[in-house]
Order: structure tokens, then sequence, then C-alpha cells
């Protein structure tokens, strides 16, 4: 560990003890340009000393009903911090900011966080029945920077793996120059490529630089954190029966509507193991289950059509056919987790502010209908096929 992250987690790990001692998908081209000030404000999204704020303020009103830890560190030794609540053994784990200009998924795990950690018959109910795990802002160092990929050099990586020295960047690595970010002088990756349904993966210099159908490596330690996440839950409850990302997209609209799209949603992030195009995650094949992916991701179309004729029935379907291991999303569904992922529309740089009330609401009402489906076990008995009901995104 470099002298920067020794000193960073100093300072970090100091700070925490006084707080907390009581009880998308796709990577951007883009040809070098100067880089310019970012047109659009962001002081209405929470930032990362804010985050600690209240989820400190979360665990203390719940009285011992939400158990907030630092689940691990950042590369600039920010705290990543995962919230366990409920002791049912349906296991849901949830995950925002990956990308750090995609903000609203945070905002809603925390509204979430304070609902569950009440004492209304409905919040114990679910703490009964399930045990959600929260993870909100995952990649902290680029929230702090607004852009998509995390702080971190491709001399950093070499200096934790050795072995990779011979080795040329991964493909994911950012070092472009836009109009927005300047990764040229100030390098980053794409945490959400960097995953790999071999849980227990070491990088191989023969494994880079790679490309976007296949897995990534664990090389970013945001990554590494959210894998030890998941893989505690394994050991401890022997699934992740639901993992659910929450990221942003531009904006679209609902196939067959002039309707701007509130929330795309998707289950399908790599070819079904069993299947010809999917054989070569044939190991995977007796955990792998699209047909809950689907099941979940009706249960949240559902719950946002019952609000009938509004902004939160334009719900469309995520583009399908996607071959992304390298994504938590393909890496846990291979691991037997029913995965969703939900594509709030307005990234930070468009009009995501300005609407941010009702998109955070959008992915509250997708993760309750999510959610109560499980605790009354309904989604059992969703008909998988329903979800190829649900209208494309026009792009």
């Amino acid at each position: 560990m470099n002298r920067k992250k020794r000193v960073t987690l100093l300072c970090s790990t100091l700070i925490l003890t006084s707080v907390f001692a009581s009880p998308t998908m796709a990577a951007p081209n883009a040809k070098p340009v100067q880089a310019q000030s970012q047109e659009y404000s962001i002081s209405g999204f929470i930032s990362h000393a804010e985050l600690s704020k209240k989820l400190q303020q979360i665990d203390k009103s719940s009285q011992g009903q939400v158990n907030v830890e630092v689940a691990g560190y950042s590369n600039q030794g920010r705290e990543i911090y995962k919230a366990t609540v409920g002791s049912g053994d349906k296991v849901i784990l949830v995950q925002s900011e990956i990308h750090g200009n995609e903000k609203t998924g945070t905002a809603a795990l925390l509204n979430l966080l304070q609902k569950l950690g009440s004492n209304s018959p409905e919040a114990k109910k679910i703490r009964n029945e399930v045990t959600i795990v929260a993870m909100p802002m995952v990649n902290p160092d680029a929230t702090e920077l607004n852009r998509r990929g995390n702080d971190m050099s491709w001399s950093e990586v070499v200096e934790d793996f050795p072995q990779l020295a011979s080795a040329l960047p991964s493909w994911n690595y950012y070092t472009y120059t836009n109009q927005y970010w300047d990764y040229d002088s100030n390098p980053g990756f794409d945490v959400n490529r960097d995953f790999n349904p071999n849980l227990n993966y070491v990088p191989q210099p023969e494994d880079f630089p790679n490309n976007s159908s296949n897995p990534g490596w664990y090389i970013t330690p945001e990554a590494q954190t959210v894998r030890d996440v998941y893989k505690g839950l394994l050991s401890e409850y022997g699934v992740v029966d639901v993992f659910v990302d929450l990221h942003h997209q531009g904006e679209y609209f609902v196939e067959g509507t002039d309707d701007k799209v509130t929330l795309s949603i998707s289950g399908d992030f790599v070819p079904d193991p069993e299947s010809e195009e999917g054989s070569k995650y044939s190991e995977y094949a007796d955990t792998y289950d699209g047909d809950f992916s689907k099941q979940l991701n009706v249960a949240a179309y559902n719950a946002l059509q019952e609000r009938g004729n509004s902004p939160f029935d334009h719900i469309s379907l995520y583009p399908q056919n996607l071959d992304l291991p390298g994504t938590a999303l393909g890496s846990f569904a291979l691991n037997g987790s029913g995965a969703v992922l939900f594509e709030v529309t307005g990234q930070t740089q468009s009009y995501g502010q300005k609407e941010k009330g009702r998109l955070i609401k959008a992915v509250e009402i997708g993760l309750n209908g999510i959610i109560d489906s499980v605790v009354s076990k309904d989604v059992y008995e969703i008909d998988p096929e329903d979800y190829d009901s649900i209208p494309l995104t026009k792009r």
C-alpha cells in the first residue's frame, strides 16, 4: 500500500471511530479535447461526507435495527459502507453509485434504510422475512470527482499486483479527455467492468487487456470490497437471493410511445449457461437462474405501473442479449443471484438534478416492489414470460 493510501486510511479510521462509536453499461469512447468545467451543478446530490453523517444518524435512530459498518476503502481511502437490516433467510443486496455520476440510487437507499429501521408494522414484517444489505456509493472517489471512473492509475495496480508488470493496462482504464473529464492527468477505471464470476480469481498478465465480453480481474479496491461483501453473504447464507444495481442512463423513449423513459430495467447480462451462446459459462449452469431475474424485474415493473398514468409508468426494458460477465450483475447472476438493473434517466450532466425527486421516487417504488414481492413470496408466482412484454427502450 502506498504512502498516500496509508495516510488517508489513518485519517478516515480516526474519523470513523468517532462517527460510529454509538450502538450503463457501455464505456464512453471520446476524442481528446481540452477539458472544461462541468456545466451542471451537482450541489443537490449527496457527498461522501454527507453519506457518512446520514448513515450515522440512521444507525443511531434505528436503535440497532440498521447496522452500519465499513466494508472497505476506496483507492483514495474513503469508506465504503454496508448497512444491514433484517434477519430473514432471503438475502437482498443492493448497491449504488458504482459510477460516481449516477447519484439518485444513493438517496433512494438512504430513504429505504430510514424506512426499514423504523418501528412500523410494515418495517417489522420485512425485517422478519428478509435480510437487506445496502451498499450506497460504492465508488466514493468517483462521486467526489462527479465522474464514471474511480481515481487510480495503472502503476498503482502494478504496485498491488506485481505479477502484472509486463501486462498492458486493462481495456476499462480511462486516460481520455473530453469536455467533462480529464482522465489523462487523473486516470481511473470503470469499476463496473472489474468483476469476475470466479469470486476467487487472482489477476494474471495473460488476461490483459481483455475486452467487454470477458470477465474482469478485481484489481480495484472498490470491486474487491463489493466482491468480499458478496462472498461473506454466500458464506453466511449459502446464496445471495437478489442483487440490484442502481445506475443512470441518457434520455430515451418507451418503445411505441413518445413517453420519455423514467427508468429502464433488465435481468439479462450474460447468455444462459445452458444455451449454445452461453456454453462458455457452463460451469455455472447449476446456479444461474435467469427466470428468477425476470420475475424480479416484473415485480419492479408492476409496482411502478400501479401508479397509473404518470411518469412512473414510463418504464422500459434495457437493451437485451448482453454478454457482460465483467459487471457485478453478470458475475453475481452466474453465482445464483436473481439480478436486476435499474437505469434511471438523467445523468448528472443533464437533467438528473432538476428532476431528482421524481427519479429517486421511481427507484424507491421499484425497490419496494421487489422487496414486497420477496416478502410475500408473490414473486415466485410471476410468469417469467411477462418480462418479454415489457416495452423496450427506444434510442
